[in-house]
């Protein structure tokens, strides 16, 4: 079930499904940061005032501001 980056607390793992139309600004950006279809993330934190949110993926760790996450489409595991 798609659902989006907000939803997900601390601890939440996910897979990226695809990207929003409406974030072609962004989408060249996370592709490039290793946020492709498919690959599986989890929650590591949020910023006191949720923005940014902190993500692990491919063994690293990732900062995206709310509006660059907001492009994501994405399913919970």
């Amino acid at each position: 079930m798609m659902t989006s980056l907000k939803m997900l607390v601390t601890g939440d793992s996910a897979r990226i499904i695809g990207f929003d139309k409406s974030g072609s600004a962004y989408r060249k950006k996370l592709l490039a940061m290793g946020l492709t279809p498919g690959t599986t993330f989890t929650i590591t934190r949020y910023a006191p005032m949720g923005d940014p949110v902190e993500i692990k993926l491919r063994g690293f760790s990732l900062s995206l501001r709310k509006n660059e996450a907001s492009v994501l489409m994405i399913e919970k595991l």
